[in-house]
């Protein structure tokens, strides 16, 4: 049991040599806007951690001149990182190879310095545990700002050290859910840039009208699916566009709806919790365009009051509020509030065809929003969007190639949901002493 095992404040692990804990707070200095570039060294924010990992592959990168005007904050691999400021709580394990990095004001690091000690995968998932969460909360509003828990409140922390055997095995039975969890999601990440590369070969760069209009065999498709598409293009409001495809308002080759947050302070409308209701909330952090629960639902009387009701599964959801952007797909049936347009199944253009034209096009859906609070996109905006309609034939030969690959995402982002949720079921009976190794290693395995 965790009230068995003794405890170390991070001052008293520090001052011994066995641990650091360091944040990004540069002084007065702070990287300009011209500093930022699209290389160099990653500047980590809360933004940039999720499901225990860095996204440095989305990180904002400084350059070499602000790099050097950098003097504490400075990452390594096998560091822990938390985020401490506006988002608190975030944690994420740097694999032992990875860019150079340095964190944000928003971040810390926790950096083990004697792994005879202190097992790294341990304080990883130690952090991550309730008992940490608990003393973060207790700190994060000491100040009128936001959430903030500063790096003097983080040193009289404390952490409870196990002996190391004991650590070392909690630290490898979660390590083993989590290296599963991040292997089903770097696949996710490979089938949606396929069905991505393919969406935009032949719908953007349109490269089999191209190879017939030269004379050659479309690369990667057999003769039946070749002769789907045409062999010229013609002139269009979007220029040249293959013959045949017309262009026309997005609003007309698919339908928009809308929805609404019933009245919150009316209990009968949210119970009994029938019925899944989303807001732009639930797609923030997605680990896959998939969305497979929401945090609220409604009552029946409650789902009454949305116009739009219950929109079926396979709907494409689109946020077009704080912020604009969020995507997904919907795999179960599901109400909307008012932050999103949503593109249900029966278009002329389906969901799943819509979802890559989204993200082709979001420059141009972000650039029809306006507002004085916050910048929104409406569905009277959204629809004259100019958008290509490619023959039926087209679309169908696309989706039989693209709906496998994107099932096969969503059951592993389901079986990702499942180990998380057995992740988080182990750590808190481990790291209190409730569950015995052998037991934990036998449901990890």
């Amino acid at each position: 049991m965790t009230s068995e095992w003794p405890r170390y404040s991070v001052a008293v692990l520090q001052a011994a040599g066995h641990l650091l804990v360091e944040d990004g707070n540069h002084g007065e200095y702070r990287p300009r806007s011209d500093e930022f570039s699209s290389s160099g060294v990653s500047f980590i924010r809360a933004a940039d951690m999720g499901d225990g990992r860095v996204l440095f592959e989305s990180a904002a990168c400084i350059n070499a001149l602000a790099r050097s005007r950098i003097r504490k904050g400075i990452g390594r691999p096998g560091d822990v990182l938390l985020s401490h400021k506006g988002t608190v709580g975030k944690v994420a394990l740097v694999p032992d190879i990875c860019p150079e990095y340095v964190c944000s004001p928003q971040t810390t690091f926790w950096r083990v310095l004697d792994e005879s000690v202190i097992d790294r995968s341990f304080l990883f998932a130690y952090l991550q545990s309730q008992d940490f969460k608990n003393q973060l909360a207790s700190r994060k509003g000491e100040t009128d700002m936001a959430d903030y828990v500063s790096l003097t409140a983080q040193r009289q922390l404390t952490v409870p050290l196990p002996e190391l055997r004991i650590q070392h095995a909690i630290g490898e039975a979660l390590s083993k859910l989590g290296d599963r969890i991040a292997l089903l999601r770097e696949t996710n990440a490979t089938l949606e840039t396929i069905a991505q590369a393919l969406f935009k070969s032949w719908f953007v760069d349109f490269d089999p009208v191209h190879a017939k209009q030269q004379g050659i065999a479309p690369t990667g498709m057999d003769e039946a699916t070749a002769a789907l598409f045409p062999d010229r293009f013609g002139e269009s409001a979007m220029g040249p566009v293959p013959i045949g495809w017309p262009v026309m308002p997005v609003g007309e080759l698919v339908d928009c709806v809308g929805g609404a947050t019933p009245d919150t302070k009316d209990p009968t409308l949210w119970s009994p919790e029938v019925h899944a209701w989303t807001t732009p909330k639930d797609l923030s952090g997605l680990p896959a365009p998939i969305l497979l629960h929401t945090e609220r639902r409604l009552s029946s009387k409650g789902l009454a009051k949305i116009g739009s009701g219950s929109l079926p599964a396979g709907t494409l959801l689109l946020s077009s509020r704080a912020p604009i952007g969020y995507l997904a797909i919907a795999e179960i049936p599901v109400a909307i509030n008012q932050g999103y347009i949503a593109i249900p199944p029966g278009s002329q253009l389906p969901p799943l065809y819509m979802l890559f034209w989204c993200k082709q096009n979001m420059e141009t859906i972000r650039a029809r929003a306006n507002g004085s609070t916050f910048m929104e996109i409406s569905k009277k905006a959204f629809r004259p969007i100019p958008a290509l309609a490619p023959q039926a034939s087209v679309i169908d030969a696309y989706m039989k190639v693209a709906t496998p690959v994107f099932d096969r995402l969503a059951e592993n982002e389901r079986q990702a949901q499942t180990l998380a949720a057995l992740r988080d079921t182990l750590l808190p009976r481990l790291i209190s002493g409730q569950l015995r190794l052998p037991e934990a290693e036998s449901l990890a395995a």
